[in-house]
């Protein structure tokens, strides 16, 4: 008998493709701000009996319901774009004919519903709500340029039924779902501005580096800038500074800072009219071009020297080899296959008593859906709503960056997943898609599924006479982002206890800093570089549902007591005790993690009780660091991201609120399309529907151990729920992958092992070493205009 790991590899059909270079709609990210230019670098379970040492994927099975929160099918989508196209108030251009004065269609997704209807449906006292479809148009053909969220509708389109709306209800600000747009001109007059700015000094560059930015294939430098750009009252002001272009293939881009910034209020859309408002270089400020050159040409201009790449920024293999180190290590492998259910059209998974549904859209990537333990809903919604890089240094850059990374996108970056590097080769894959310029693009393989034993028991102990041990197995989902320079790896993983652990892990290149006149914010790390200290801050939406939508956050604390008991004889015993109390409205429902780990925090149904007495609940704690933000009032972000300020809030569920933040929360830094603190308005927290927004994070100060890259295993942060009082004990001891050994006087006297697999298996190693020439990248689908005979218009990798 043989027994390998085995794998499900597409949840979509789509042709092969080969791989080539980098797709152009990522290599357009390059242009504008910084991080575009960086963005280019998913009761018990039936039982199914097997054969000992059969191997099946991942088992087949039909959801429940229909998958609310799933991307458009493929006619929906071709059906949506053309019929926006046709509306002539819309005067909507392709993307492949659109200048920086046209309309343009940027996004088509389901809008998910609501989730009074949503629960009507699943919980089978309605039908299916109606399918209405999310889409953002860029309006450019105007001097004041706009975005503008509408809803499109109901589906399917039917010409006289079908119309369109401003989306604006789920929206803190209202004003026809438009943010104003300070991009129009990114990929235009931006490139051409920096590059006529540069070509000023391009003698001093070429003295002080011999290098040049003038906008040519030639060019040795790159200039990029701060993000979001600096919102001055009516003024919009920008940083921009000089960046050694890389020489070799690695994405080295963001550690290859030059040391010389300049400042251009970039005000409207009339480029004539812009203007250069000074110089920054080894902290001395020039208030014009004419000052600088003359202070360099004077010689009172320090020359410093650049950052270069070279072998101390490659990622590849370097330096002594570990003894031992080319022998195979150890390799992860499911005996039998896998363990769980999918229905991958639906996105539907089971494992052990666990079901949960996988949603993916264009901002936030890969959540989760009514997920349930037990028949049991234990979660409505859960799923990342955004992700903050805050930075801070003595230079105009490192002091006005703020990346909020959803106005990229998380779904557009979730990349092919590497099998047996980034998740087990025994993984079950599925793809995901997004709309991007009239099209519909598949990234294959990019979230996975699988079971992993962990290195140690869920539960153990020995005595005298036994020892007895569990196996700690859990199910994890996962998917990674690439935005920008970083590598954000997600995962949900799904216990035995009934347990639920949220992660996420940063690796990439770090974004560096000039060395000079930098040490108050970070160390110095190379030649002139210096690791720029930031918070990574991001942002949960954990909607709790515990036996019913009716919900309270309560806080019990252990405190220091003081006190006399009728046995102490009237002696004070110094102790602790609980304290116990509710958060009874949204005026007290933003907090942090306590001092010494003192205070959880628990979701409960104060209607439902255990047998004892207690409140069931879930129990939220913070493992592995969690982080808010450590600027207040920043400056560079205003109320863009109010939801960074707090590690725990708190606040009644509705409809209107959905988000925490909104995309083109950058593009209006004072004023958002979301302002998060509008959530709270002092409303009842008592029993109601509640959501719990939840900070994950790292505070980075980037040492020499960040070079290459910075490493997931310390760039880590998690967060549990974990059952309180939910069950009368914990189900951990319902698996049978268990042992108990009974000994006396030195010998084993019996072993039970409860039923779990005991078979001898041979092992065959081909599936746990995939085949890295089959990884492909993604596949893009032509939408409008559509020919169903040649669907295809395109494949190209990642």
């Amino acid at each position: 008998m043989k027994f390998w790991a085995s794998y499900l590899t597409s949840a979509l059909l789509a042709p092969l493709v080969v791989a080539v270079p980098k797709a152009p709609w990522v290599l357009d990210r390059a242009r504008g701000h910084g991080r575009r230019a960086l963005g280019a670098s998913i009761e018990k379970r039936a039982h199914f009996p097997r054969e000992a040492c059969d191997v099946k994927s991942a088992l087949d099975i039909e959801a429940p319901k229909e998958n609310l929160w799933a991307e458009l099918s493929e006619p929906e989508a071709v059906s949506v774009v053309e019929w926006l196209f046709a509306q002539p108030d819309l005067n909507l251009t392709t993307a492949e004919d659109a200048g920086s004065w046209d309309n343009t269609l940027l996004l088509v997704e389901l809008m998910h519903p609501n989730k009074t209807d949503a629960l009507a449906y699943l919980d089978g006292t309605a039908g299916a709500p109606t399918r209405y479809v999310h889409a953002v148009i860029s309006h450019q053909a105007s001097e004041d340029p706009y975005y503008q969220d509408i809803l499109v509708g109901p589906l399917p389109i039917v010409n006289g039924t079908t119309h369109w709306e401003p989306l604006e209800y789920p929206f803190t600000r209202k004003s026809q779902g438009r943010v104003r747009n300070l991009d129009a001109d990114a990929d235009t007059l931006f490139d051409k501005w920096v590059h006529n700015v540069s070509a000023t000094i391009s003698d001093i560059t070429l003295d002080m580096w011999n290098a040049t930015a003038l906008g040519l294939d030639n060019d040795t430098l790159s200039i990029w800038g701060i993000d979001p750009v600096y919102q001055d009252d009516d003024r919009i002001l920008r940083w921009d500074a000089f960046w050694s272009i890389p020489r070799g293939i690695f994405d080295t881009g963001s550690i290859m800072p030059m040391g010389l910034y300049f400042m251009s209020d970039v005000t409207g859309r009339d480029a004539s009219k812009w203007s250069v408002e000074g110089w920054y270089h080894n902290g001395v400020f020039y208030e014009t071009t004419e000052e600088f050159r003359a202070a360099y040409w004077n010689g009172d201009v320090e020359k410093l020297g650049g950052n270069w790449d070279g072998a101390w920024s490659s990622t590849d293999q370097q330096g002594t080899i570990p003894p031992l180190d080319t022998t195979s290590p150890p390799v992860a492998v499911a005996p039998q296959g896998s363990r769980y259910s999918v229905d991958d059209q639906r996105r539907y998974v089971e494992w052990m008593g666990w079901s949960f549904y996988i949603g993916f859209n264009r901002d936030t990537g890969m959540s989760l859906h009514d997920i349930r333990y037990k028949g049991q809903r234990i979660l409505y919604e859960l799923g990342l709503q955004e992700a903050l890089a805050h930075y801070a240094g003595s230079d105009p850059i490192q002091s006005h960056v703020g990346y909020l990374d959803s106005y990229y996108g998380f779904g557009p970056f979730a990349f092919e997943l590497l099998k047996g590097y980034d998740c087990p080769a025994y993984a079950t894959y599925l793809n995901s898609s997004f709309y991007v310029t009239e099209t519909s693009r598949t990234h294959l393989n990019s979230i996975c599924l699988f079971e992993v034993n962990n290195d140690y028991p869920i539960a153990r102990h020995s005595s005298t006479h036994y020892v007895t041990a569990t196996k700690n197995v859990n199910f994890v989902v996962r998917s990674i982002s690439t935005i920008g320079n970083y590598d954000y790896m997600f995962s949900y993983s799904f216990f035995m206890d009934g347990s639920i652990a949220v992660e996420v892990r940063a690796s990439g290149y770090i974004q560096a800093a000039f060395y000079a006149k930098n040490e108050d914010y970070g160390f110095h790390i190379h030649d002139q570089l210096s690791g720029s200290m930031h918070d990574h801050v991001l942002n949960f939406k954990a909607d709790f549902d515990i036996l019913g939508t009716n919900n309270t956050v309560e806080i019990m604390s252990q405190v220091p007591h003081t006190t006399t008991y009728p046995w102490s004889k009237g002696k004070m015993f110094n102790t602790m005790k609980l304290n116990r109390s509710f958060i009874l409205n949204e005026d007290e429902s933003r907090f942090n993690w306590s001092a010494n780990s003192q205070s959880q925090v628990l979701v409960v149904n104060r209607d439902e009780k255990n047998k004892f007495g207690e409140n069931r609940g879930y129990r939220i704690l913070p493992y592995t660091g969690a982080a808010h933000l450590t600027v207040q009032n920043s400056s560079v972000l205003q109320n863009s991201a109010n939801w960074a300020n707090h590690d725990i809030m708190v606040s009644q569920r509705k409809d209107t609120e959905p988000r925490s933040v909104h995309k083109y929360n950058n593009q209006d830094t004072k004023n958002p399309p979301v302002d998060f603190n509008k959530f709270f308005d002092g409303e009842n927290l008592n029993q109601t529907d509640l959501v719990v927004w939840l900070n994950l994070g790292m505070h980075h100060v980037p040492h020499t151990g960040d070079l290459p890259t910075t490493v997931f295993t310390t760039a880590h942060s998690g967060v549990q729920f974990m059952p309180s009082n939910y069950f009368e004990v914990s189900p951990n001891v319902e698996t049978v992958n268990m042992v108990r050994i009974n000994y006396s006087d030195g010998k084993t006297t019996d072993v039970v092992t409860f039923g779990s697999f005991d078979d001898t298996c041979e092992l065959s190693y081909e599936p746990t070493f995939p085949d890295f020439w089959e990884y492909k990248g993604d596949v893009v689908v032509r939408k409008f205009p559509y020919n169903p005979n040649d669907p295809y218009y395109e494949a190209t990798g990642i």
